[in-house]
């Protein structure tokens, strides 16, 4: 399994970005999973609905399963966060992890930029940003345009490495 990151501030692209890799890099060949990280609260589940009530009656853990999915929450409780590692242990072998957010974590990143949002670059700061995907192209890293989603995956491919 290989890793590489999109690190970026709110508002650069990298959802946006990452709905045309995924496509692009299953049309090469590669399966693909991603990890999200979430900087608030967040939910998965609707009230009303079993599965919430469980883990709203104090469930450590549920597992909902159907014939199209499934999907297994845990609640921490107030236990720490869990570390990228182990999240990355807790998937089913792929060809590819992309992992958006985590920018503070050292796996090899690609750095999702738009001059526009008026924010400043990461790389400066972080070793393991290794190219940059932007309408604006940084002196010193491979760059692609943010809208290239064939050069972003060519970057993907060449700079992702094994966990």
């Amino acid at each position: 399994m290989r890793v590489i990151g999109l690190a970026g501030w709110s508002g650069a692209g990298k959802t946006t970005l990452l709905k045309g890799l995924i496509p692009e890099l299953r049309r090469r060949g590669l399966s693909v999973s991603t990890i999200k990280h979430a900087h608030h609260a967040f939910d998965v589940d609707v009230p009303g609905k079993d599965s919430y009530e469980h883990r709203a009656a104090g469930a450590e853990q549920v597992l909902v399963s159907s014939a199209n999915r499934w999907a297994l929450m845990t609640e921490l409780r107030g236990a720490p966060e869990p570390p990228l590692a182990e999240l990355l242990g807790r998937l089913n072998p792929v060809d590819l992890v992309i992992i958006e957010g985590f920018k503070r974590d050292s796996h090899p990143k690609i750095e999702v930029h738009r001059a526009a949002n008026g924010k400043p670059w990461l790389h400066p700061e972080d070793p393991r940003i290794l190219a940059v995907a932007s309408d604006v192209a940084p002196p010193g890293l491979p760059h692609a345009d943010i809208d290239d989603i064939a050069a972003v995956a060519d970057l993907v491919l060449r700079l992702a490495e094994p966990v």
